[in-house]
Order: C-alpha cells, then structure tokens, then sequence
C-alpha cells in the first residue's frame, strides 16, 4: 500500500499545472452573430474537461444566393495547452482541419495563427468591443504566408442578454 501511495503522488507530481484561460476568460459564454456574411450564426467558448480545455462551438446558416443553394456550417475549435503553448485545433463539416498557435497579445484580443508547414496560412481573431466582439478570419496563400487577407469578418454581441 505504500508503494501505491508512493507511486500515486510521483504520478500527481509529473502533472503539468492546468492551463489559465484567464486572459480569454471574456471569450466565455454564448454569442449571436449580428454582422458579417448574410445569415444567422453564433458560437459560445465553455472551459470543458475540468478546465484543461477551451471549446468554441461554432454555427452558421446561409441563405440561397447568387446560384448557389443555402448552407449549413458547424465548427469545433478546441484549445489547450501542450508544454509551455497554448494551441488550438480546428475541425468544420466541410472536413478541414486547421492547427493554430494561440494566444492573447493583449487584454481583449484572442489571435490563432496557423503553423502547418505547408500550404496556406490562416488567422482567427476576436478584438472586445464596447457592444460585444469583432471577429475576423483571414488567409494567406501558400506562395505569401505572411500576406492575409480578410475573408470573413463579423461582430457579435452576447446571446439572451448575458
């Protein structure tokens, strides 16, 4: 028995701390897109698995347009931390997968840069603002990887008045 006890705390001992979300603790709760793309969408960030990780959820509708028919989009953004990093992976129903480097530059800002070697680069980013969030997405092509441009941006204010 004191062998498992031994064991027991050598194992507790070799735990990494626990991610602090703190700088993102804003992010949290359930938000309505009010600007951007045509359509309706929203998304909420939940600290999940007792707080090791940060969980956006993320939904969208399009209308019919321009010869093209209505779409439905679902994302899941998963962070946490691995060593010293705090990363992100990205999965939608379109069958993407996009790994980020994530972090907080500044009080009120969330930025997730993708760090996969090859291919295009994209850029996630949520700026507070005085009515709710600003949201941006960008992408830079495979040839100019330091060159984004914005492909989607929109605003949201917090769901049910919270």
């Amino acid at each position: 028995m004191a062998a498992g006890l031994v064991l027991a705390g050598a194992a507790a001992a070799q735990n990494p701390p626990k991610p602090d979300w703190s700088q993102l603790a804003w992010l949290e709760g359930d938000w309505t897109a009010v600007g951007g793309a045509p359509g309706k969408g929203g998304f909420s960030f939940r600290p999940e698995a007792g707080g090791w990780l940060l969980v956006r959820r993320n939904f969208a509708d399009y209308p019919a347009q321009g010869g093209k028919p209505a779409e439905h989009h679902e994302d899941l953004l998963v962070m946490s931390r691995e060593g010293a990093a705090d990363r992100a992976t990205y999965w939608d129903s379109e069958g993407h997968v996009i790994h980020y480097a994530a972090s907080a530059p500044a009080a009120g800002e969330a930025l997730f840069v993708s760090d996969d070697p090859a291919g295009p680069r994209y850029r996630l980013s949520y700026r507070r603002t005085a009515g709710g969030l600003a949201g941006r997405f960008e992408i830079a092509p495979p040839n100019a990887r330091d060159q984004f441009k914005t492909y989607l941006e929109w605003t949201a204010v917090r769901a049910h008045g919270r």
